[in-house]
């Protein structure tokens, strides 16, 4: 579940999180550095019945940004808005909700 998060905070995160940024390519990029800095990983969660441990935050072509997950011997991207958070979501969850409302 997603953090409930006020709208005026996650604007203050968007804006920090774009500052230097100046165009959507750019502001998209600096989100996944801000991910990637403060989004707690490792931590597990449940896709789709499967336990994964989610390792890290990637920015790809074709995925945009993407939690890097394994579960036994598989690894698969799955973009950070269809990642479903564990209760209680991990120290950072707050950016994603942020990058959900930036993307509208």
């Amino acid at each position: 579940m997603a953090p409930d998060i006020p709208d005026d905070r996650l604007d203050e995160l968007i804006a920090e999180a774009t500052l230097d940024a100046y165009d959507e390519d750019e502001q998209r990029a600096a989100f996944a550095a801000v991910l990637q800095d403060n989004l707690q990983v490792p931590f597990e969660t449940t896709v789709l019945g499967v336990r994964v441990r989610v390792t890290g935050v990637t920015d790809s072509p074709g995925t945009g940004i993407a939690a890097i997950c394994r579960g036994g011997k598989h690894r698969q991207l799955i973009g950070i808005l269809d990642l479903p958070l564990p209760e209680p979501p991990p120290a950072g969850a707050e950016w994603i909700a942020a990058y959900r409302r930036w993307g509208g």
